[in-house]
């Protein structure tokens, strides 16, 4: 939210620096992400203080050489001036002679540093002496783009009649706007008043509370509107005044100067009104046309209007103000006429009943909604708005009167008119006054520290809580103030008087207090572990959304087949690309993997998340855990030592695996050729850890599916495994050995195989002969095909290590080779190669 301090100064006086009261305003929760200066010091462009100033047009005259310029006389304080100018905006007054109430305009004089108008951005330029046209020229009526205000060059600035003569620009017009991040938790400062509230408990300033009084001459309000609350736990106030004979026009330019400020665009006076007050107080206000109120009465047979809350009946229509026709339902909450509906509450009103200008009768409608029902009309409808985010995070409904009434005193200043007497309020729900009590030693031991009882009532009372100190008790009895709703018990009052008394105040202390039990979380545990040995390992952790479609994951299969499964469907997806709950990771980590393809020569992703399945048991999902792994590119970077640039394959994905579960402990684990729709087919593999079923599938991924993600044309690896499997295959303890005394004994052996028998199978049958022996390990590290084999066979050649706490002799060595090779015979028909 954009606060200007010339706003916030009607409320609270400053006297600190911006940059220090900015400083105080983050560390209370209130962070001041931006700062931006006009016209005073830390601008880019400061406003000189003797050149610069307001002035007053006294005389237009036409130009003797040029139709489009004119001449106009200035009072600036000091003494008239000419200025030669081409502002449309004030050609009307041309030949008039001397004006009895000139326009007040900003006047720089020659030598001034200002933008130039007529080039794009904001170069700056000098005030010289110049001739236009025949006619000398050394100073300037300035525009907003000028003084660097805004884009605006189409016509002069015209202030408004109280600006006076003479005074720097820069005291009248200069300002700094506060960019300040409202989140939830403080939303009751998403206005200028509730800033200005905060910085008054700050800094020790007294807060300017703006008159609530409501003076109506006209008739009574009560006999020209009815209200009825059909629903009043989605409405539990509801308030309405009626002004009359307004007229409609621009607003004046202060006002219009503070909504731009605050990021609002101006439209008329009575529509400024409006958004005036939401920023001023953080009260929504709507303002119908009352005649067409009134018309719509009679036209059903009553005398006035009667404005009727309730939900929306089925298959009811209504057209909003952005005339759009909506269909309603029953979570929807109206504001309704005897006719039917004429806004949606909370979030824009109907486009029946708008202000136009004819509009000459207006009512003020400020009321109080429920917050959750807002939240969800307004993702349902698709409308956001300033209005809609401030009902969205909770307004008391104290504040429905008080926005009322300011809003016709300001209807009154701005648009003339007579306001009815008295106002009418609805308030069907009361919200109940909260009071709470608060130990003295609770506020020690969640601050950790002591703080006097007198304080602690002092620093909420800067907030407006009332405080009743007992003493004898050591505590208060605290009764929040009618603007909070989020107030509910001692932890909240510690938590004001922890940012009033400063964060950074606050002496730094031992725990004081009984430390809680230590559990350890074995599976978290386990999967930071699991992240650090990926990450040893050369990759790269990915984070992608949990979100996605069908249709999404379908690319990751070459065929584009939909997943049969159900998926879980959110009810209000924040677009179209994210209304389904993912059953893999690996959809999202190919489209990171192939965006970095196209920057980087080697991208190794990993992700460690949740995937989400329906089951009978019940609405909830199952949230299993997955890792998935996606690489492709060089084996190694390019370098002068002319590394491996080949690139990756599946053997190299592979030993990625096997580093991560001997790093993990896990022995008992096979590869097990396959096909899937994924995968090239021949390059697939399931990974089994012990008797277990597949934990997971890897390989090297399919043509069609690599173009679909528009990866280079190079291999893909990737793979995707089941955590919790691999977590509970982890054991829970390593055991660690000697380093061996005496040397190990190695052998090759070399066996003739079907071709299509898997080498792992040959090897754990090895190892299974081998049971009981020396043999600790067999690793293939050769496979040969030809004539000299055979047609239908294949030659595989592994490496046996013998170890044992003595030194093995040949004979041994033999015999548990010789064991090995008849196994082998009888279990997989495999011979020795001659």
């Amino acid at each position: 939210m954009k606060v200007p301090i010339s706003w916030l100064k009607d409320y609270v006086d400053i006297g600190i620096p911006i940059d220090e009261l900015a400083g105080r305003l983050t560390l209370a929760g209130m962070e001041v992400e931006h700062i931006e200066y006009y016209g005073v010091p830390g601008s880019d462009l400061v406003w000189d203080r003797e050149k610069v100033v307001i002035a007053q047009i006294v005389e237009v005259k036409p130009h003797p050489n040029a139709d489009r310029l004119v001449l106009a006389d200035v009072n600036y304080g000091a003494s008239l001036h000419q200025v030669v100018t081409g502002a449309p905006n004030i050609f009307h007054l041309k030949g008039q002679g001397p004006l009895a109430n000139g326009p007040k305009v900003v006047f720089a004089r020659e030598g001034s540093v200002l933008y130039d108008g007529h080039q794009a951005g904001q170069v700056k330029i000098t005030l010289k002496p110049a001739k236009l046209r025949g006619v000398k020229s050394d100073s300037m009526v300035c525009s907003e783009k000028e003084l660097g205000l805004s884009d605006e060059h189409e016509g002069i600035i015209l202030l408004d009649d109280s600006a006076p003569v003479g005074t720097p620009a820069a005291d009248y017009l200069g300002d700094v706007v506060l960019d300040i991040a409202i989140l939830p938790n403080i939303a009751r400062a998403a206005s200028i008043l509730g800033v200005a509230r905060e910085t008054a408990a700050l800094t020790g300033q007294p807060l300017k509370q703006p008159p609530y009084e409501l003076h109506g001459t006209g008739p009574q309000v009560k006999e020209g509107v009815g209200i009825e609350i059909l629903d009043p736990d989605l409405c539990s106030r509801f308030t309405a005044t009626i002004v009359r004979n307004v007229k409609i026009a621009p607003s004046p330019y202060w006002v219009q100067r503070r909504l731009r400020l605050a990021g609002q665009r101006p439209i008329s006076n009575l529509v400024d009104v409006s958004n005036y007050v939401m920023f001023d107080l953080g009260q929504p206000i709507h303002t119908y046309d009352y005649d067409k109120l009134l018309r719509r009465a009679k036209a059903h047979g009553d005398a006035i209007p009667t404005i009727i809350i309730r939900r929306a009946k089925a298959g009811e229509r209504m057209a909003t103000l952005d005339n759009v026709d909506r269909e309603l339902n029953s979570d929807n909450l109206m504001i309704c006429d005897t006719m039917g509906p004429i806004g949606v509450g909370g979030i824009m009103g109907g486009l029946e009943t708008e202000i136009d200008d004819q509009t000459t009768d207006v009512l003020i409608e400020a009321a109080n909604f429920n917050y959750i029902n807002i939240r969800k009309t307004t993702q349902q409808m698709k409308l956001p708005s300033e209005a809609a985010s401030r009902f969205g995070r909770g307004i008391h409904p104290a504040m429905a009167v008080r926005g009322n009434i300011r809003s016709a005193q300001m209807i009154q200043q701005l648009a003339g008119g007579t306001i009815d007497s008295g106002l009418l309020d609805n308030y069907a729900d009361p919200a109940e006054t909260v009071t709470v009590t608060l130990p003295v030693t609770e506020v020690k031991r969640s601050l950790g520290f002591d703080i006097e009882i007198e304080k602690i009532a002092q620093i909420l009372g800067l907030l407006e809580f009332e405080s009743k100190i007992e003493k004898q008790k050591s505590e208060l009895v605290v009764t929040a103030p009618d603007h909070r709703t989020d107030i509910s018990g001692p932890h909240d009052l510690i938590e004001e008087i922890a940012r009033i008394y400063g964060m950074d105040r606050i002496p730094l202390t031992a725990l004081d207090d009984e430390m809680p039990n230590q559990r350890n979380n074995p599976s978290l545990v386990l999967e930071e572990r699991t992240r650090d040995l990926l990450a040893r390992i050369g990759l790269t952790e990915s984070m992608t959304y949990a979100m996605t479609t069908p249709q999404t994951e379908a690319k990751s299969r070459a065929g584009e087949r939909l997943d049969d499964r159900p998926y879980v469907v959110i009810a209000n997806p924040i677009s179209a690309e994210r209304s389904h709950m993912r059953h893999t990771l690996l959809p999202h980590l190919f489209e990171v993997a192939a965006a970095n393809s196209r920057h980087h020569d080697h991208v190794a992703l990993f992700s460690i998340d949740k995937v989400y399945l329906m089951t009978g048991n019940g609405p909830l999902p199952e949230e299993p855990r997955r890792l998935a792994i996606v690489m492709t590119g060089a084996r190694e970077p390019e370098s002068w030592k002319k590394g491996d640039r080949s690139a990756l394959d599946f053997y190299d994905f592979k030993g990625v695996i096997e580093s991560l579960l001997d790093s993990l402990g896990i022995k008992e684990a096979r590869y097990e050729s396959m096909e899937h729709e994924t995968y090239y087919p021949g390059r697939t593999a399931r990974l089994v850890i012990g008797g277990q079923t597949a934990v997971g599938v890897f390989g090297e991924v399919h043509p069609g599916v690599r173009e679909r993600y528009d990866f280079p044309d190079q291999p893909v690896l990737a793979g995707e495994i089941d955590f919790e499997a691999l977590s509970a295959a982890v054991p829970e303890a390593s055991r660690i050995s000697d380093v061996p005394r005496f040397p190990a004994v190695t052998e090759d052996i070399a066996l003739v195989v079907d071709d299509q028998l898997p080498a792992e199978k040959v090897r754990a049958t090895i190892m299974a002969a081998g049971a009981g022996t020396p043999l600790i390990s067999a690793q293939v590290f050769d496979v040969f095909k030809g004539d000299q084999i055979g047609a239908g066979k294949k030659s595989l050649a592994y490496r046996l290590t013998y170890q044992a706490d003595r030194t093995l002799t040949d004979a041994e060595v033999a015999k548990i080779r010789g064991q090995i090779v008849k196994r082998l015979g009888e279990e997989l028909n495999v011979v020795l190669r001659g």
